[in-house]
């Protein structure tokens, strides 16, 4: 199923044993497109620390009858999260803080092989390989890899070939294998208003110096394929 991240903005987050803030941000690696943390805001438990959290510990989206709050539940515990490495989110998530990270955590690194998520296409916990540890053991600086913030290229212009087109509205993931499968992009004047959807294999680079998304599509090719039902998304 998919999910619009504009959605989860807010939402609270409940650990094992006791809730530890709201959804604040997400980071995704803009290369595979696919979200790798949650930046959950702490508030006063931790006297409004920033945290990130892995797809690995995501449990179900869980909604109240009574005041409609989503709460999206997370398979760790408190102190578990307490301890985990601290990060500067003025800066941007390097590789040598996700291999302190996935080492904290057991995780499998998902740099580490051929598929989203390393080994395989999901998120699931699985204990790290004699020879992930080993990498966990050598960090070396060229392996860097700077992740992005949805929230911060939410607004981004489109480009396409032939002129702007809009700004990014909102992602559609995956909420299996947290992979972006679309950018929601709202066109403004140009196409009455309405709300797009482009594949991130049509897009052939992000600017972040100009707030830029340049994709590899004609205003004509949009209009072709802007038919889209975001709800129609939704559901499968």
């Amino acid at each position: 199923m998919l999910q619009n991240l504009k959605e989860l903005y807010g939402n609270k987050l409940a650990a094992l044993d006791g809730d530890i803030g709201h959804v604040k941000d997400f980071y995704f690696d803009d290369e595979n497109w696919v979200i790798r943390y949650l930046v959950a805001d702490t508030g006063s438990w931790l006297t409004g620390r920033l945290v990130l959290l892995s797809p690995h510990a995501f449990g179900k989206l869980n909604q109240s009858e009574k005041t409609l709050q989503k709460t999206l539940q997370i398979k760790l515990r408190k102190m578990q999260i307490e301890n985990s490495p601290s990060i500067d989110l003025h800066k941007p998530v390097s590789r040598q803080y996700e291999t302190k990270y996935y080492s904290y955590y057991d995780l499998p690194a998902y740099w580490n092989g051929d598929a989203i998520w390393g080994p395989i296409n999901y998120p699931v916990v699985l204990p790290p390989t004699e020879k992930e540890m080993e990498i966990y053991k050598k960090y070396h600086h060229r392996d860097d890899k700077h992740l992005r913030s949805t929230q911060a290229v939410t607004g981004y212009n489109i480009q396409s070939v032939d002129g702007k087109i809009g700004h990014v509205s909102s992602f559609l993931v995956d909420d299996r294998s947290w992979e972006i499968r679309e950018l929601v992009i709202e066109t403004g004047h140009w196409y009455s208003g309405k709300e797009i959807l482009i594949s991130p294999s049509k897009v052939k680079r992000i600017s972040y110096k100009e707030a830029k998304v340049f994709v590899s599509l004609t205003k004509a090719d949009i209009q072709q394929t802007a038919e889209n039902d975001i709800s129609k998304h939704m559901k499968t």
